[in-house]
């Protein structure tokens, strides 16, 4: 199993970053997949998530009407869209994957059992 997750960086307040993470080793369709992010010193925090045929999301309130996630199951990814970046968004973010067909994507780490290494985003203010 692998969750790579790319699109990271550096970028200044305001700006937008488009993160994608590629699912490989299990059965991307059959899955919620989600994004978490750790920013140092903090623990880790639910951002986003989807539903296996991404009909559904949940959203965190710290991201609502700024991130957006979407995903292509016939190319196995998942995107996370961020825009109006603020520093308070800089953290290493990752992506998950939650076996089932849930209506409802789920908001809480311990439901994911695949995750990725991350992608460090950094906004500088």
């Amino acid at each position: 199993v692998q969750l790579q997750a790319s699109g990271g960086g550096l970028v200044q307040a305001g700006g937008s970053l488009r993160l994608s993470c590629t699912a490989s080793g299990f059965t991307f369709s059959s899955h919620a997949m989600g994004w978490f992010r750790r920013a140092p010193g903090k623990e880790r925090e639910f951002v986003a998530s989807i539903t296996w045929n991404g009909g559904n999301t949940n959203t965190a309130d710290s991201a609502k009407g700024r991130f957006t996630i979407s995903r292509d199951n016939a190319k196995n990814t998942v995107d996370l869209e961020m825009n109006d970046l603020s520093p308070d968004d800089t953290a290493v973010y990752y992506c998950a994957a939650s076996p089932g067909y849930t209506g409802r994507p789920p908001n809480r780490a311990p439901a994911y059992t695949y995750w990725g290494k991350g992608t460090l985003v950094t906004v500088s203010s």
